[in-house]
């Protein structure tokens, strides 16, 4: 009878105590970059509260406007930004496990050939569209599964994560299929948060600029404002950039990934097989409840394991005698009515 418990291979490197060591270590380096974006954003709070609006600013109205803008942005960019770090991006269903009668057969077999037939039988079964570039089913070496579409395996965390995006060093976690409305969110708060201080301090750095005496501040506290300026707007710049890609990417319905080297389908590559028009990618991101859209809750539509296709399939193919294709700005009926039907959502 055939089990579905993952095969246990033993690394012996994995119980040396140097290798162990090493790996405690590389666990700590991957928080630096999240511990060096904290620290320069403990400090703008620090440089823009209270060396901007208390010391610097002389109306009261003034100092009112500006703390209520800078808070509400502030908190709303700490809550996508957190959610991104600490969302757990997920794993594999069991059911693409490899049962381990067919996990040894496939280790004791002599030839490519008979290895692809075993997946192939296997993932015969599974809710799967995508395939290597031979047409065999996708499978990963490491976690001993197939892969579902859309998932790869990410080398940092050791795992395959489904419609993974990519990883990112200044999260320390996979932008996947359940971060990913997070991740989006994350940017374009950041973005709006360096704009704002950008814009309410643009009047006190031209005036400190040009050594014009405002308020009683001292050169490090005018210091503090001055950097405060440069370093918003170089951030407003990079995730202007990232954020302006990352909307192109929703609208394509892409991932990071999947814009460099396109999913491979039976009938082939395609960058947009699984757009379904415009509207209908940002709701896949984004959900269908408008008043949730822009807040860091998950909404996203679908289970990260199967999605929707705008390719039809080959029998649809042949029945209209036409290879058919909707364009960005349309809604495929057939698919936009598979997204509404099933909508089915991780809670």
């Amino acid at each position: 009878m055939m089990t579905s418990m993952e095969p246990r291979v033993t690394h012996p490197r994995s119980t040396n105590p140097v290798y162990k060591s090493c790996q405690n270590c590389f666990l700590l380096v991957k928080w630096v970059p999240v511990l060096f974006i904290m620290s320069i954003i403990a400090w703008s709070y620090y440089a823009y509260v209270y060396q901007l609006c208390f010391l610097t600013v002389n109306t009261v109205l003034e100092q009112i406007v500006y703390l209520a803008g800078y808070h509400f942005v502030f908190v709303i960019f700490m809550w996508s930004y957190f959610q991104t770090i600490f969302t757990d991006v997920g794993g594999v269903p069991p059911e693409f496990k490899l049962p381990q009668s067919l996990f040894d057969r496939l280790n004791q077999a002599d030839s490519e050939g008979t290895s692809r037939q075993l997946l192939d039988s296997f993932a015969r079964n599974l809710p799967i569209s995508n395939t290597t570039m031979n047409g065999a089913a996708r499978y990963c070496e490491k976690c001993y599964h197939v892969k579902p579409d859309r998932t790869h395996h990410c080398s940092v965390c050791r795992k395959c994560v489904p419609k993974m995006d990519h990883h990112c060093p200044w999260v320390n976690n996979c932008v996947a299929f359940k971060n990913y409305k997070y991740f989006v969110l994350f940017l374009g708060y950041g973005l709006l948060y360096c704009v704002f201080i950008s814009l309410t301090s643009l009047q006190y750095f031209i005036a400190f600029w040009k050594f014009t005496s405002q308020g009683n501040l001292d050169g490090m506290g005018k210091f503090h404002i001055l950097f405060l300026f440069f370093v918003a707007v170089m951030f407003a710049i990079s995730l202007g950039s990232l954020f302006s890609y990352h909307c192109y990417l929703i609208t394509k319905n892409r991932s990071t990934l999947e814009s460099f080297r396109a999913p491979v389908f039976h009938s082939g590559p395609d960058k947009d097989g699984f757009s379904l028009g415009r509207y209908n990618n940002f709701q896949e991101v984004f959900g269908d409840n408008k008043a949730l859209w822009f807040l860091p809750v998950f909404t996203s539509l679908g289970d990260g394991v199967t999605f929707p296709q705008r390719c039809l399939d080959e029998d649809s193919q042949q029945l209209l005698a036409s290879n058919q294709r909707w364009s960005d700005t349309e809604s495929p009926p057939t698919q936009r009515h598979q997204v509404t039907e099933l909508d089915v959502r991780i809670l």
